[in-house]
């Protein structure tokens, strides 16, 4: 097989966006730590139009996710005990890992509240409150766990454009009355406290994996809408961002970044701008047999373990010297914790995979020895 041929099978829409989700989404925490250090107003309003820059990263990995698992296992001879085996060894183990990691190791990261007892440490380990970043593995898992759900969206639809139509407008209708509902008695309601969990339900990111599914069942029409109106994704994406933060601007100062969340129509419409511009990019790149899709997929197939750490590798960093840095200097501090934090992360996750990988065939051998 070819090397351009090995790539076109490989790289895909998804890999594009866990990637360029994983990159962005490092820059989360840093710019709420960066907040810490007290700004000036002017700082703290630059701290917010870029992380309204990069708050596209969840719906990102989630329509990338639910794009790349279509594409490998929707007519694939694939039972759901072998795909939920396969996914338990990629995205269960490795967050069980680190989740244990930042309760123990660092539990001054938890959310809300901290962990007393053995009852409470456990509901912390599946809530996603032991760390700022965790919140969204317990989402995600859930399309893990859903996927047959998706599996049936997808084989009903097949390639009948009028099951599409209705499947997207069905979709459409239940966000709108999703964002309506956690607008209202959520994130300016009454139970903006006691209900903060539902913003890790799989139903808050739900259009995101139908979008994924829909993508490649209809990727002919979906790749060449992308490709001749790009340009005017580019326009929604910058009216959008211009909303989002006029929006944030409302709340005037200090800054609260959980007044940017992702439970609106103006970040609705901004993440799927952003999702449909970096797929066109895609697209660019692999039509074109680019020698740098094949790094793109590979470091995509390690993101959601970079993920993890994250927050392990910028807390570390902010405490050695960020937290001095961006005191004296914000932006030199942030850049300097956020590159670090990137590199530490993918290192982490290439390196562990490897050790295991070597544990693993020294185990096979060790047995082996012992069979003869």
């Amino acid at each position: 097989m070819s090397k351009s041929k090995k790539l076109e099978i490989n790289a895909d829409i998804g890999d594009y966006l866990k990637l360029c989700a994983c990159t962005a989404v490092m820059l989360q925490p840093i710019l709420s730590l960066a907040l810490t250090a007290h700004p000036a107003a002017g700082s703290q309003f630059g701290i917010g139009l870029i992380y309204n820059l990069v708050k596209f990263t969840a719906p990102a990995f989630i329509f990338g996710i639910l794009y790349t698992t279509t594409r490998t296992t929707l007519n694939a001879q694939l039972t759901y005990g072998s795909y939920l085996n396969k996914q338990w060894h990629a995205l269960f183990i490795p967050t069980i890992w680190w989740t244990f990691a930042y309760l123990l190791l660092m539990p001054n990261v938890q959310q809300v509240n901290k962990f007393h007892d053995l009852p409470s440490f456990l509901w912390h380990f599946i809530n996603g409150n032991a760390a700022p970043h965790l919140w969204y593995n317990t989402m995600m898992l859930q399309f893990i766990i859903l996927m047959p759900l998706f599996w049936a969206i997808g084989h009903w639809c097949g390639t009948n454009k009028k099951r599409g139509w209705i499947t997207l407008g069905g979709t459409l209708l239940i966000t709108a009355a999703w964002l309506l509902f956690y607008d209202t008695a959520i994130f300016q309601g009454p139970h903006a406290q006691s209900w903060y969990l539902f913003d890790r339900l799989f139903i808050s990111f739900f259009i995101y994996g139908v979008g994924g599914v829909l993508a490649w069942q209809y990727r002919a029409s979906f790749n060449r809408v992308l490709q001749k109106f790009w340009p005017i994704l580019i326009v929604i994406f910058l009216a959008s961002f211009y909303w989002t933060n006029y929006e944030l601007h409302q709340f005037g100062t200090p800054v609260d970044l959980a007044n940017a969340p992702y439970y609106k129509p103006s970040m609705t419409i901004y993440d799927l701008a952003v999702i449909g511009l970096i797929a066109a990019l895609a697209l660019f790149q692999i039509q074109r047999k680019l020698p740098f899709t094949a790094f793109v997929h590979k470091f995509a197939g390690f993101a959601y373990k970079a993920y993890l750490s994250n927050v392990f590798w910028s807390q570390l960093i902010w405490h050695l010297f960020g937290q001095q840095l961006t005191g004296q200097n914000i932006l030199l501090g942030v850049i300097l914790t956020y590159a670090c934090t990137w590199c530490l992360s993918f290192a982490s996750a290439f390196g562990l995979h490897a050790l295991w990988q070597k544990v693993k065939a020294l185990s096979r051998s060790d047995s082996r020895r012992l069979a003869e």
